[in-house]
């Protein structure tokens, strides 16, 4: 619901507010945004004036060297104000919203209210990918957008600033777009999405950090003075270094309790968030474009449409904002086909065989994965050109005849006769320089001609910016994409950019390079999902490099990390749950030794893991024991029966890097206890919910765990009649015919009961004694309990 007096500006959702108002002098001065002011339209057109007078910070006098916008509006201190769009060069000397270059080399911008729209429903951004809302009828209710239309009248320059809200997710979106009503070029140096000033300092900035095979580490900064700055400067994606998903919060902030603020950004390319804090004792959060490397040149007549910013709001903590930003991606960015559909299980090939395969071998993998009740089979790298090690090929999208006879056409239809799904890897972005398509097109390649070039992983970026190479990589996909029964992609880019530069643009454009690149990619995007509607599409760029809502307007799940060690995967996945669905992460069980890590983690451990997102597997089944595949079998079995729970249920962290999933309806909901540091004599553990229906009963089951003889070592020996040798002849034999299950642990009661006290599990094993109730938590061990309502 938007509400104005034609001089404030109220916008609510269900439970947030978000206030601005228009001075004398034309600034848009902000107000609040925080918790409901109240609910009825009416009451709030006539207290809108007073509300307004009551939150406004009174600033009558100047302050010493701050500067005074006008003689005219000599009240007027820039410095001292919250506001909604800021630039240099009339008072404010804080982080800029905007920043230009006129043609005659001012860099004074001043941007004044002209007028405002409100429009029924969500407008898509032109060249960007944005959110939605389908038909304009959602759960949502209502989604409203206002314009608010501001001028920069030296120049003929003109902002439009885009607000949309989405009442039942608590989200208002952000955009800007900038118009050159000259007959001058405007060269922009800068250009945001989002700004929200605070009047008090010491916020915390969350934010997540990593690297390759390591994302989302959670990183916490309270800003009492000076900026906190999250931001990838010059890699050319969202990044594995830096997440564009912050959270600014108070400073006491956790998952349970304060004031937290989510944003985020639906773009794919180099960004910065900055949360700052001034002399003024007042904070100031922004979010867009990363300015560092980016200019534009703005001719007369055109437009500049910048990315937009999610934001949320919540007072109850960080697990309320999570689920306020879950249900918005799920609703409003992810979209198409699979948006709602329950995402199938799947075998990758990669880490089973890596590039050493031939269409025998892949087909006796699918049919174990079949055996065990795996849907979905996806042949990784090596199928095209000559591409049999990561330095050819890359570009020649053809099949290899060699190990392909019947190519992609007779491959995925002696899958489909298994009863399988057939998926495909592609990573049209790049090109090797050893390739068929660098041979026919050099200048395709993203380097600077006459210089040498620094390359990733040997393969280089191909130049999207330009409309022939987006057409390239359209044209070939169609026709790998068409080839065969082909229902899943997925579409991997493994390396960062250097040397960005195009021969297609003149040199003092060179600016534009990175952000026109991903206009190149988008249209690609659209074009080739619009195209395949039916196939499910899921990103990757060396794991979780460019895990953004950028490309899930495109793709509805994102691959979330190249490691797949189950115990690194549980702070990836924790740090992604922050920001991101778990219908959005892709996440697999592997072999162990892990291929990243070296480290050896239970198999069930890894299921559990791996159970939190689009689940699969990416490991030789063939080479399993048969033990090991009757596993298999059950952990598949077990996430049919909860799979539309575990990726479509409301996500909670709870303590100790657990979680608990909560179906809508409250009718079920599972729960995730991790043993990171097992300690002798410690058999107590307390699981409390987050949740669930207080009104409601729910059964509680555990589930069984498999354990084997020889987990328990030499201590086999305290029961039995003769000396057993570990990993001996009697010792395997005993293990061979002794089936050991973990406890069962069961149990019934009220959900408040779950929620305010909760369950204490059975007692662990603490070095002395064992029966059929003792719950086995060894380091790296974790257990799963299902809650059903009664």
């Amino acid at each position: 619901m938007i509400i104005t007096n034609e001089k404030v500006f109220l916008l609510q959702t269900k439970n947030t507010s978000y206030m601005f108002r228009k001075l004398d002098s034309g600034h848009l001065e902000h107000l609040h945004y925080g918790d409901k002011i109240f609910s009825n339209k009416e009451t709030g057109v006539s207290m809108l004036d007073s509300i307004a007078a009551v939150m406004a910070p009174k600033h009558f006098n100047g302050a010493g060297n701050t500067i005074v916008y006008s003689s005219e509006h000599s009240k007027i201190l820039l410095e001292q104000l919250c506001l909604e769009m800021s630039s240099f060069g009339k008072g404010d000397i804080r982080d800029p919203f905007v920043e230009l270059t006129y043609a005659d080399g001012n860099t004074t911008v001043d941007f004044l209210f002209d007028k405002y729209e409100i429009k029924e429903g969500k407008e898509l951004l032109k060249t960007l990918p944005s959110s939605y809302a389908e038909n304009n009828e959602t759960p949502d209710g209502n989604v409203e957008q206002l314009v608010v239309t501001l001028k920069d009248k030296e120049y003929n320059a003109r902002l439009d600033l885009v607000y949309s809200v989405f009442p039942e997710c608590d989200v208002i979106t952000r955009s800007a777009v900038l118009y050159n009503d000259s007959d001058k070029d405007i060269r922009i140096e800068r250009i945001l999405s989002t700004a929200v000033d605070f009047n008090s300092p010491s916020y915390k900035m969350t934010s997540f950090h990593g690297r390759w095979a390591d994302e989302m580490g959670k990183y916490e900064s309270v800003c009492n003075g000076g900026k906190v700055v999250c931001e990838e400067l010059a890699a050319g994606e969202s990044g594995s270094r830096s997440n564009p998903f912050v959270i600014v919060s108070s400073a006491d902030a956790d998952d349970t309790h304060g004031d937290c603020y989510g944003f985020n950004l639906i773009y794919s390319g180099n960004h910065y968030e900055s949360l700052s804090s001034n002399g003024h004792s007042m904070s100031r959060f922004v979010s867009g474009i990363q300015p560092t490397g980016f200019n534009w040149a703005l001719t007369p007549g055109e437009k500049f449409e910048a990315p937009e910013a999610v934001m949320t709001f919540s007072s109850k903590g960080m697990n309320a904002m999570s689920i306020n930003m879950h249900d918005f991606v799920r609703e409003h960015v992810v979209r198409g086909s699979w948006k709602k559909k329950e995402r199938p299980i799947l075998i990758n090939s990669w880490e089973a065989a890596y590039f050493n395969f031939t269409q025998n071998s892949l087909l006796s993998l699918a049919k174990e994965a079949k055996k065990c009740g795996i849907e979905l089979f996806v042949m990784d790298d090596g199928w095209f050109g000559e591409r049999n090690n990561d330095d050819k090929s890359l570009g020649d999208w053809y099949e290899n005849k060699k190990k392909l006879p019947g190519g992609i056409k007779e491959f995925s239809e002696k899958l489909d006769a298994m009863g399988m799904m057939f998926g495909i890897w592609v990573e049209p972005e790049m090109v090797n320089e050893n390739s068929d398509l660098y041979r026919a097109h050099p200048d395709w390649a993203v380097i600077v001609p006459g210089h040498p070039h620094s390359t990733c992983r040997n393969q280089m970026n191909l130049d999207l910016t330009r409309t022939e190479v987006q057409d390239y990589i359209i044209d070939s996909m169609k026709k790998v994409f068409s080839s065969g029964k082909v229902s899943y992609v997925k579409w991997d880019m493994n390396r960062t950019f250097s040397d960005r530069y195009s021969v297609g643009l003149p040199a003092e454009r060179q600016g534009e390079f990175q952000h026109r690149y991903y206009l190149g990619l988008y249209r690609i995007m659209k074009t080739l999902t619009e195209a395949f509607t039916e196939i499910l599409f899921e990103g990757c760029s060396a794991g979780g490099n460019r895990f953004d809502l950028g490309i899930l307007s495109y793709f509805p799940q994102i691959w979330g990390s190249d490691d797949t060690d189950a115990f690194c995967r549980i702070d990836i996945q924790r740090g992604y749950s922050y920001g991101y669905p778990t219908s959005t992460v892709g996440a697999h069980v592997s072999a162990c030794p892990n291929h990243q890590t070296l480290n050896s983690v239970p198999l069930e451990t890894r299921f559990e893991v791996a159970a939190a997102g689009c689940f699969g597997y990416e490991l030789n089944l063939c080479d399993m024991s048969d033990s090991d595949k009757k596993a298999v079998a059950n952990q598949v079995e077990y996430y049919k029966n909860n799979r539309e729970l575990f990726q479509f249920g409301d996500y909670y962290r709870l303590p100790e890097d657990g979680y608990i999933i909560v179906s809508k309806d409250k009718k079920k909901a599972v729960a995730f206890v991790v043993e990171k540091n097992a300690r002798p004599n410690k058999d107590y553990k307390c699981l409390r919910t987050v949740g669930l229906d207080d009104e409601k009963v729910y059964n509680m089951v555990g589930r069984v765990v498999p354990y084997s003889v020889k987990d328990f070592g030499s201590l086999v020996n305290m029961m039995t009649p003769v000396h057993v040798k570990q990993d001996g002849i009697i010792h395997n034999i005993i293990d061979k015919f002794m089936d050991m299950n973990g406890e069962e642990q069961k149990a019934t009661a009220i959900g408040a009961a779950f929620n305010g006290h909760g369950v204490a599990l059975n007692s662990a094993f603490c070095g002395t004694g064992y029966n059929e109730g003792t719950r086995i938590m060894r380091t790296g061990d974790t257990r799963l309990y299902l809650f059903t309502e009664v």
